[in-house]
This record gives structure tokens, C-alpha cells and sequence, in this order.
């Protein structure tokens, strides 16, 4: 089967078989009697991208990070809150008079000169606490950047799944192409070895063929049966996949297209892009900045602060539970803190920042392995693909040659049923590998360009409206108060 250079094929080669090459052709082209309701690789990628839980999820955790930056702002912004009290208070008050001791005692007993009295008064009253944080050695600001720097890295993180959901989204479409492609061969090959059968039994009637003969026609169609069944299930089961990441059911697919024209002709170009501009690379190096101004934060244990506090306080009935009594008090204060030794958790933090931050670098390296690794790999496919298509058409080609060949042969009896047969299942045999040769030509180039940081909706320039995480962070990043949630999404 002829290919168009970019996917699956669209001109017509020479065929012995006009039938089998006929049912190949309608499953490739299946979208072709309905344009208008057809369903092409870019328009379903689209609805992945629209509609994809895990992507979509991936979205909402960035949103999530994103509050990240307003909470360490948090750290530098006054502090108020109110204080208020309410409440009933019982007292009872002796005072004894006189001056000796006995007089106190007898005082103590009830004498007469002794002043008491007893009051019921409701202490009431409020303060108001304001607070600010004139300096806190560089910690809310390094927070700040810190918690920048994971906004980074969790966008980097949303760029890998968008990337792995736009693969598995062509995967799934090529994958739902090639198993109808190959059900419909399987089932043309019933079609063929019926015949072949119906004509070997005939043959036998008359004595040109022996029973054996008979028997290996009818073991074909036997085993026939059984791959167009094994072929039924792969297609439910690629479907089922298909549903599962485009999010509707595969109807009238078209061929779909190779990516090769996007991506870098050389593969040391190749290289110098996705150490660059691959995800997982930038997502590690906004974690290596996250873990180096974490160091900074954790440094910050050991340095002064300094804040200011000011109260105001109004309290009613509270000297003494006395009814009518009130107390008005108001203060500013400034505070430094100057940390001297706090038992030495803050050195351990410290510590153990670095090592994180050791570690952060670490994972940095081996993300850039990972990618060199990946594009080698991808590239490879492809170019095995490329050369599978090749020598898969010639393979088909020469199959029908030797098929047709073989028929002519075993009418004037030089060949057997069986050298029939093993011809039929040969060309089948080469059919099938070519479709899937030209199935993982098309799903190689899209590994290849995710492989090198690029397979974006962007770059594929799919019909949808781009998601923007920068909305959501400019509703979120300079929020003093509010509940609700903004709308950039």
C-alpha cells in the first residue's frame, strides 16, 4: 500500500486483489462519504485539550499554587484582630478597722468598725490589636520568590501533561485507524479463503485434490475466523482508549498526518532544543531556584526582627467587678527579636534545605539524561518507521506478484492448495505489517516533537482558545481579602 509521505496512504497502487484492496482503502478513507461529520487528528486533539480530566487537573493544581504567592506575601502586611469580653462578676469587700490584733480579730469575726460591702458588676470591653512587620530578616521576601518559582514549576508540570495528553491523544486516534484497517483485512481474508475453500472442495469432487487438501483450506478459514476475532477485541479495546482521553466515542476518522515538517531535520538540533525547552528540564530548574531560595528562607531563623504593636482597650466594670468603673488603656510598642540559640533546630533546617537543594540540582541532571534519552529514542522510531513504510510497500507488492503467480501455477497443477494458502496469509501477513508501519510513523513523529518540549496547541495550531495560566495569577497575586475564587481559568 501506497503511502503520501505523511500518514496513511491515498494513492492507489496496482492490486491483484481489487476486492481485499478495496476494503483496505474504505477503512482508511472511511471519512470520505461524510466531510461534513468527520472527526480529523488536529479536531480531536482539540477536544482533548478542551476536556481531558487529567489535564484539566493539571490546570487546577497550578490555580492551587498560585495562592502560594499571596500567603508568603502575607508575611510583611499588618495584623489586626479584636478582642472582646462580656460577663458577670460577683465581689465581696471587708475592710477591718482598728489596730491591734485582737481588735483585727474580733474584726474578723464581725465587729462592729469593720467596713464590707458586696457588688454585682458585668466586665465588659474591648481591644483592638494592629500589628506590623517592619523587617523579618529577607524571609517574606525570599517566600515570596520562592513560592514564584514553584508557580513556574508547576506550569512546567501542566506543559508535560498537555504534552502527554496531545500523544496519547494521536496514539489513541492512530491506534482506532490501524485496528479497523486490519479488521477489515482480517475479514477480507474470510471472504478470500471461503472461496478458496468452495473451490478446493469442487476440485476435490471432481479428484484434482486430495482430502488433505480439503483439510488445510478449511484449517486457513479455522484460523482466519480466530484473528478477525483477536482483531475485534484490539479495536473495542483501542476505542475504549480512544473515549477515554478525546472524551467521545471514534466516528468517521480521518487519516491522519505525520509531524515531521515541525521538527528539527538534524538530531543534535534536536538535542540543543529539548535541553532548553522541555518541560521536565525547566520544571527541574524552577525547582533547583525554589530549593536555593528555600535556603534563604530557612537562613532567616537566625536573623533580628523587628515589628511594631499597638493596642487600644476600653473595659467597663473590670476594676474589682466596682459598678460605673472604667478603664481606657492605648500603646505602641516595638519589638526585637535578636535569635541568640534556640535549641539548634533552625541550624538543622538549615542544613537540610541544602541538602535538598543538592538534591533539587541532582534531579535537574538526570531530567536532562532522560530528555537526551528521549529524543535519541524518538527519533530512532521514526526513522525505523519511515524505512518500514518502505519496505513494507515493496513487500505487499511482491506478494501480490507471487500470489497471483502461485494461483496460475496450481490451475495447471504445479502448485498445491497449501502453496496457495501460505501465498494468501504471506500478503495478508505484509498488509498488516504496512499499516502498522504507517501507524507508528505518524505516532512517532509525535514523540519525537513532545520529546523535544514542543508538541503544544500552540505549536499544532489547534482550533482552540489557548489556556493562559498568567489570568489567574494576576486576579490572585496582589488579593488582600475575599473568599470566592476568581474566573481565570
Amino acid at each position: 500500500m501506497a503511502t503520501d509521505g505523511h500518514g496513511f496512504g491515498a494513492r492507489r497502487p496496482a492490486a491483484l486483489l481489487p476486492r481485499s484492496f478495496a476494503m483496505l482503502a474504505l477503512a482508511f478513507l472511511c471519512a470520505a462519504p461524510e466531510r461534513a461529520a468527520a472527526e480529523s487528528l488536529m479536531s480531536a486533539l482539540a477536544r482533548a485539550y478542551y476536556g481531558n480530566p487529567d489535564l484539566n487537573q493539571s490546570r487546577a493544581n497550578v490555580r492551587v499554587r498560585d495562592e502560594d504567592a499571596p500567603k508568603a506575601k502575607a508575611g510583611l502586611r499588618p495584623k489586626a484582630s479584636i478582642t472582646a469580653q462580656y460577663g458577670a462578676q460577683y465581689a465581696a469587700i471587708k475592710i477591718p478597722f482598728g489596730g491591734s490584733s485582737s481588735q483585727q480579730s474580733g474584726a474578723a469575726s464581725g465587729a462592729s468598725g469593720d467596713f464590707q460591702d458586696t457588688y454585682v458588676g458585668y466586665p465588659r470591653g474591648a481591644t483592638l490589636n494592629v500589628s506590623q512587620t517592619l523587617f523579618d530578616g529577607f524571609r517574606t521576601e525570599n517566600s515570596v520568590r520562592q513560592a514564584e518559582s514553584g508557580v513556574l514549576a508547576a506550569r512546567s508540570t501542566m506543559r508535560l501533561t498537555e504534552q502527554a495528553t496531545l500523544q496519547n491523544g494521536a496514539t489513541a486516534y492512530m491506534n482506532v485507524l490501524r485496528d479497523t484497517a486490519v479488521l477489515s483485512l482480517r475479514k477480507n481474508n474470510i471472504t478470500v479463503l471461503d472461496e478458496q475453500l468452495k473451490q478446493t472442495r469442487d476440485r476435490f469432487q471432481v479428484g484434482e485434490v486430495t482430502r488433505t487438501d480439503v483439510a488445510q483450506a478449511e484449517a486457513s478459514v479455522a484460523l482466519a475466523r480466530s484473528e478477525f476475532y483477536a482483531a475485534q477485541a484490539l479495536l473495542k479495546n483501542s476505542m475504549a482508549n480512544y473515549r477515554q482521553i478525546i472524551g467521545a466515542e471514534p466516528k468517521h476518522l480521518q487519516p491522519g498526518r505525520s509531524l515531521e515538517p515541525l521538527l528539527p531535520k538534524l538530531l543534535e538540533a534536536a538535542i540543543a532544543i529539548a535541553l532548553v525547552e522541555h518541560p521536565g528540564v525547566t520544571a527541574a530548574l524552577h525547582q533547583v531556584d525554589a530549593a536555593e531560595l528555600a535556603v534563604k528562607v530557612a537562613e532567616a531563623a537566625l536573623m533580628p526582627n523587628f515589628s511594631v504593636n499597638t493596642q487600644v482597650s476600653n473595659q467597663y466594670d473590670s476594676f474589682l467587678g466596682l459598678p460605673g468603673s472604667r478603664q481606657f488603656t492605648a500603646s505602641a510598642i516595638g519589638q526585637l527579636n535578636v535569635p541568640l540559640y534556640q535549641g539548634g533546630a533552625e541550624y538543622a533546617s538549615i542544613r537540610q534545605a541544602k541538602e535538598q537543594l543538592g538534591q533539587a540540582r541532582l534531579n535537574a541532571d538526570v531530567q536532562r539524561d532522560s530528555v537526551r534519552a528521549s529524543v535519541v529514542s524518538s527519533y530512532g522510531l521514526l526513522e525505523t518507521a519511515k524505512a518500514s513504510i518502505i519496505s513494507g510497500q515493496a513487500a505487499v507488492k511482491a506478494a501480490e506478484t507471487a500470489l497471483a503467480g502461485v494461483r496460475e501455477e496450481a490451475k495447471v497443477g504445479q502448485r498445491t492448495t497449501l502453496d496457495v494458502l501460505n501465498a494468501q496469509q504471506a500478503l495478508l501477513n505484509a498488509r498488516v505489517n504496512l499499516i502498522v508501519s504507517q501507524r507508528d510513523r505518524v505516532v512517532a513523529s509525535y514523540a519525537a516533537l513532545g520529546s523535544i518540549g514542543r508538541l503544544s496547541a500552540q505549536e499544532l495550531d489547534l482550533a482552540v482558545a489557548l489556556y493562559d495560566p498568567n489570568v489567574h495569577l494576576d486576579q490572585v497575586h496582589e488579593k488582600w481579602f475575599g473568599l470566592d475564587t476568581p474566573d481565570g481559568r
